[in-house]
Parts: structure tokens; C-alpha cells; sequence
């Protein structure tokens, strides 16, 4: 694959809005959870999210991932009064604040949350669980929202103990089919899914050299591919392991350059959508890669 080819045709539908993702777009991650891997209580307050959220738009994103349950590694459940609590009152503010033109996606799989964020003003359903709850298929096919469906096996407190596959990226594959399948089967509609392999659940440093070598093989599902690397432990040990002294010893944050490099690997891909801590560092390099695409086609 050139290094520049355009990305393949699609389109998202909500409401009367419509997101054209045969160009690449920033998702910026706004945690409200006091516990999250790299930003946890940062931005728990409406007021302190509200602005961070201002800021991720003035740097160029075009969706924001509202997430109130943690699932980093080990992370303790959260009721969904407690992601009640966390997201509606953001989402409202959002829409009260900056209209409608935002893209809001809600990280829950709680159909709970995803119902009441959706009448707040919420766009996007992005589902770490590829709606493997009771009543989430269901739901998302009411709701007739786009849908994140993500690859994870387990809970955030058991997928480390499953990371055995035969090849990971068949295997990602293929269960990522099984829940395209289930989720299209109950009525949710096939052009509205966005799938996401996973980076960071139930994986080790050598499942994801794989994968990030080889995401072009993703295009193979014909949909959409969102691609959230930022700040995640493979990152970090990835740093480490290039020995240098300077590096041996970091803060999550400083893995923000070498998430922007893997996010143009996996643009070169075929990713579209590119879920981020640093929404301006990534934009600019989607603006150099943008740009060169656009230069190498005249």
C-alpha cells in the first residue's frame, strides 16, 4: 500500500448530520472519571470539561469520546448511575454551550448510559464490549446511533489473563466478525459500524507489534476502522525498550510522540479515526499526511 493512498469510502449518518470518513478525523478523549489511566479527575468537574472540550475543538477535533467508567487494567465496575452521573450533565453542557455541530461520542456499554446520553445530544455509541450486555444489541438498534464496536476479551479485571491466540491478528478478525454478525442480526445497521482492534485489551507488546504491522488486513471487514493507541502501555514499553536514558524513566504524557507516529502507521492503513489524549499533536501530523495525499493524487 502507497503511503498515500486515500482512505476507502465511508460515511456516518445521525440525525441530519453526516461525517465523511474517506479523510481522516481526531477524536479527543475527554475522561469525567476520577480513576482514569492518564487524565483521571482532570476533568470530573462540567466546568473543567467544558473547557477542555473547547480546547480539543480548537485544535481540530471532530468528535469527542465522553468515557465515565474507567477500563484500564484491573479498573473497578461503575454503575450506570454512577456514568449517569458523570456523563449527562458534560453532554448537556456541551450542547447547551457549543450547538450541535460537534460530533459526541459516549465510551459506555451500559444501555442505560447510552440511552439517556443520547437524549441529552450524544452521536455515537463507541462500546469497549462490542455490546455484549444484555439489552445493548437491542438498544443500539433502537437508538439507530453509529456504533464503536471494539475487540476485547474478558473485563478490564480479567482480560490480562487473555491474551493466548493462535495468530492475533486471524483471531482479532474473526471475532470482530462474530460481533458485526450479532450486532447487524438484531437490527443494527451495518453501514453505521465502526469497528476498533483493540490496542491495549487482552494484548501483550508482541500482539501489538503484530497488529499495528499488519492493520490493513481490517479492511477485509469493509467498514470503518477507529485506531486508539494513545498513551497505552505498549507505547510506554516500547520507549523502554529503545534503552535510551531518557526514556527509561517517563511520565504517560511523554508517550504522545510516539502515539502520533503509530497513528500515521495506522492511517497509511486505513484507519479514520484517530482517538486521542493530544488532540493537536495528532492533528498536525493528519494535516502533513492530508496534505501529501492530496499532493501525490494531483
Amino acid at each position: 500500500m502507497s503511503l498515500y493512498t486515500s482512505l476507502p469510502q465511508f460515511d456516518i449518518h445521525q440525525g441530519d448530520k453526516s461525517l465523511n470518513l474517506s479523510k481522516p478525523h481526531v477524536m479527543g478523549i475527554l475522561n469525567v472519571t476520577p480513576d482514569s489511566f492518564s487524565d483521571g479527575g482532570r476533568f470530573n468537574s462540567v466546568d473543567a470539561a467544558l473547557e477542555r472540550c473547547e480546547q480539543m475543538i480548537h485544535e481540530g477535533a471532530a468528535i469527542i469520546d465522553i468515557g465515565g467508567e474507567s477500563t484500564r487494567p484491573n479498573a473497578p465496575a461503575v454503575s450506570s448511575d454512577e456514568e449517569l452521573h458523570r456523563v449527562i450533565p458534560v453532554v448537556e453542557a456541551i450542547r447547551s454551550r457549543l450547538g450541535d455541530s460537534i460530533w459526541l461520542s459516549i465510551d459506555t456499554s451500559s444501555p442505560e448510559v447510552i440511552r439517556e446520553a443520547h437524549a441529552a445530544g450524544a452521536d455515537i455509541w463507541n462500546d469497549v464490549r462490542a455490546l455484549k450486555r444484555e439489552g445493548a444489541v437491542e438498544m443500539a438498534a433502537q437508538l439507530k446511533l453509529p456504533v464503536m464496536l471494539m475487540h476485547m476479551r474478558g473485563e478490564p479485571d480479567t482480560m490480562g489473563s487473555m491474551t493466548s491466540y493462535q495468530n492475533v491478528i486471524t483471531d482479532v478478525l474473526a471475532e470482530l466478525k462474530q460481533s458485526i454478525e450479532i450486532a447487524v442480526a438484531g437490527g443494527v445497521a451495518r453501514e453505521q459500524l465502526i469497528i476498533d482492534p483493540g490496542f491495549g485489551f487482552a494484548k501483550d507488546y508482541e500482539h501489538h507489534c503484530q497488529l499495528l504491522t499488519h492493520l490493513a488486513a481490517f479492511q477485509a471487514l469493509n467498514l470503518p476502522l477507529m485506531f486508539g493507541i494513545s498513551r497505552k502501555r505498549f507505547l510506554g514499553e516500547v520507549l523502554t525498550r529503545s534503552a535510551i536514558p531518557a526514556w527509561l524513566d517517563h511520565k504517560k504524557v511523554d508517550r504522545d510522540a510516539i502515539g502520533s507516529a503509530a497513528a500515521l502507521l495506522a492511517v497509511q492503513q486505513g484507519a479514520s479515526i484517530i482517538r486521542t489524549h493530544n488532540v493537536a499533536m495528532t492533528g498536525q501530523m493528519l494535516a502533513l499526511w492530508s496534505q501529501l495525499t492530496e499532493y501525490n493524487q494531483a
